[in-house]
């Protein structure tokens, strides 16, 4: 089996996007995070990617995490193709201008890669080379509205046209709890506007806090155009806990949760961090409008499975309810392309399985 796709006659990939088609069914929808390894190797792709096989609709494939080396984005996204899991293939602003992000677009289409998120990217300060000079030619809400442009418009930043234009299936990242959070629904319509027909979020612990976003976003009437997936990940040990409640902006870690961790036993403190993911996504899935949840655990995908179980959720081949019916229509307004903040999170600490979104 070969990593790249048969080729229709006119030489666009033949295969449609799956998370579309799940999301636009009303069928609930489960992504999971993939870290590409720290070497020339992506059989370590394909071996996550194949655990996670009968349990998601797609993979993310991160793209640099942290700030840090790794195989590229594209290339894990192959691997995970390569073994029949549909990837989501993050792109960053952080380590490429305007030319080189729209032929990753043109570029990713051309193989299949039917997903594509649009990050700004952490910056480079926070990962192990901070020596290293970031670009940020465009931030995600630019991106955004360039992938939609060559996509729908058939035609470049420069004005030139493209032919064929980039199928693509376009993806944001959004935290509701960051600062200042009365703007974080607001924030999202930017990204809905400038061309996001999907959102996953940051780690989501605090459920009603989550569901008060959530109502703000029904109120905007963004999931007629965007479905949001929740962001949810376990946390397997005290000092991934501390890293949480300390080092992470706009991660939110209620009482509750911080009680149950701290109150077992060393050895069950990951086993209690799964329990507590569950049922997470269990509360999750009660709130009206929610399409889905991605599940943050990278260097621990093996335990996702053990999760979504414990949730309810079935394996991704079988009917999974979806939501709720959604809220009225909004007119899309005027994109705003500004500036945004560069890193909405810190990188993750040992043992917390999952590395977060940088907006």
């Amino acid at each position: 089996m070969t990593g790249v796709p048969a080729l229709e006659q006119d030489g666009e990939p033949g295969t449609p996007s799956r998370l579309r088609a799940t999301l636009e069914s009303g069928r609930f929808a489960v992504t999971a995070e993939i870290g590409p390894p720290r070497g020339a190797d992506a059989a370590v792709v394909r071996r996550k990617a194949l655990a996670l096989r009968a349990f998601v609709t797609a993979v993310n494939i991160t793209d640099n995490q942290g700030a840090c080396t790794r195989l590229s984005s594209w290339a894990g996204s192959l691997a995970a193709m390569a073994v029949g899991v549909e990837p989501i293939m993050q792109l960053t602003c952080r380590d490429r201008n305007r030319i080189a992000l729209q032929s990753e677009l043109l570029s990713a289409s051309a193989v299949g890669i039917r997903n594509v998120l649009m990050m700004t990217g952490d910056h480079p300060r926070l990962g192990d080379q901070p020596g290293a000079k970031p670009v940020f030619d465009l931030d995600s809400v630019q991106l955004l509205w360039v992938a939609r442009m060559m996509r729908d418009e058939q035609r470049l930043l420069s004005g030139r046209t493209v032919k064929p234009a980039p199928r693509v299936y376009l993806g944001a990242v959004e935290n509701p709890f960051a600062p200042p959070v009365e703007f974080r629904a607001a924030r999202l319509a930017k990204k809905v506007a400038a061309g996001a027909q999907f959102a996953q979020t940051q780690y989501v612990f605090d459920v009603r806090g989550f569901d008060r976003w959530m109502s703000q976003v029904r109120d905007l009437g963004l999931l007629e155009h965007c479905h949001v997936l929740a962001g949810v990940g376990p946390i397997l040990s005290l000092r991934a806990l501390s890293h949480m409640e300390q080092r992470v902006p706009g991660v939110q870690v209620p009482s509750e949760v911080s009680r149950r961790l701290r109150g077992v036993a060393a050895d069950k403190t990951a086993d209690e961090g799964v329990a507590i993911c569950a049922e997470t996504i269990a509360a999750l899935r009660q709130i009206p409008g929610l399409s889905g949840v991605h599940v943050m655990a990278v260097g621990g995908e093996d335990r996702i499975p053990v999760i979504l179980e414990l949730a309810g959720l079935a394996p991704a081949g079988a009917d999974i309810p979806g939501p709720v019916e959604p809220a009225p229509v909004v007119a899309d307004g005027p994109v705003v392309a500004e500036d945004i903040v560069v890193a909405d999170k810190q990188p993750a600490a040992h043992g917390l399985v999952g590395g977060g979104h940088a907006h």
